[in-house]
């Protein structure tokens, strides 16, 4: 139900969009975006609510990350500016009922896209 895609190989800098369409997803959902790097737990990114628009971030993306919803295309992105190698990871977005930063609350996961950060 959750399709991720967009990302790809970078330089440090540049900035990236991701996307994550969710096909047969009422709108009564919360989509989040998560990473996950290599050897590292998965981090929650961003919240949105998308019947209101409402958004959530991680101290650690706030400010470079922005989330946001295209309803009548049932697809929510997540623009990335200013990537640092840091960043790298595999992005996965994901759907809730309610607002949680816990992934382990999450019911339906996208199959998440690699993201290359390079110096």
């Amino acid at each position: 139900q959750l399709q991720a895609s967009g990302g790809g190989s970078v330089q440090a800098g540049d900035s990236l969009r991701l996307s994550c369409a969710a096909s047969g997803l009422s709108f009564s959902y919360f989509m989040g975006w998560f990473r996950q790097a290599p050897g590292k737990e998965r981090e929650f990114l961003a919240i949105i609510n998308r019947r209101s628009g409402t958004t959530l971030y991680a101290d650690s993306v706030k400010g470079r990350f922005t989330i946001s919803r295209d309803n009548a295309k049932n697809t929510v992105y997540l623009q990335m500016n200013s990537l640092k190698p840091e960043d790298t990871a595999v992005y996965y977005c994901a759907a809730n009922r309610v607002v949680t930063t816990e992934d382990v609350l999450y019911d339906y996961w996208g199959q998440g896209t690699l993201v290359t950060v390079s110096s």
